[in-house]
């Protein structure tokens, strides 16, 4: 599989509607072509749910307002998406806490299987550490961001701060499973 459908799907869903959102998704595609040297054969699974990752806050398919869920629901209804995408992008950046929040975790865990666990921190890490214009950052900056951005107060306030330890642990394995194969991602703490 490459993901060149991936990244085709992505842009007819975000690129015009939400190009900020796009660019967004370009940068955590091209965080997860970084990860490769820990990936293996899983590359190219990583690097399609990565440029697909925030495809559920397309207007043409946002029905609940929760991205994750959203999207996973459209890509499971979609021909050839393999379910292992699916459940990434169901599952990006811990959403199970977003979900609690919006009272949907029910439905997206009885939805969405559970991916495995070094592929969830490394699409935490692409996604964690990329701003919303695509660049790179760190994991502390890229949460600050988020409740500047939404406040403290609001759902994704409220959810990115209580996922913020688990999202800098994530970020903490992949680092140390990049420094065991000898790389170092730019915004890796020393």
């Amino acid at each position: 599989m490459t993901p060149n459908w991936a990244y085709t799907l992505s842009e007819s869903m975000l690129s015009k509607p939400l190009p900020r959102r796009w660019s967004h998704s370009l940068g955590v595609a091209g965080r997860a072509r970084e990860l490769r040297p820990i990936l293996g054969d899983d590359a190219e699974l990583m690097e399609a749910a990565a440029v697909l990752h925030d495809v559920g806050y397309s207007p043409s398919i946002a029905t609940t307002g929760f991205h994750p869920l959203d999207g996973a629901r459209f890509l499971r209804d979609q021909e050839n998406v393999p379910e292992r995408v699916v459940r990434l992008v169901a599952h990006h950046s811990f959403a199970l806490l977003e979900a609690e929040e919006r009272g949907l975790r029910e439905e997206l865990q009885d939805e969405f299987d559970l991916e495995r666990p070094d592929l969830v921190d490394a699409l935490v890490v692409c996604d964690m550490t990329t701003t919303p214009t695509g660049e790179h950052t760190t994991t502390p900056q890229r949460v600050d961001e988020i409740v500047s951005r939404y406040g403290p107060d609001t759902i994704v306030g409220r959810f990115i701060q209580r996922a913020a330890p688990e999202i800098h642990a994530s970020a903490d394995r992949v680092y140390r499973r990049m420094a065991a194969a000898g790389k170092k991602l730019d915004t890796q703490p020393m």
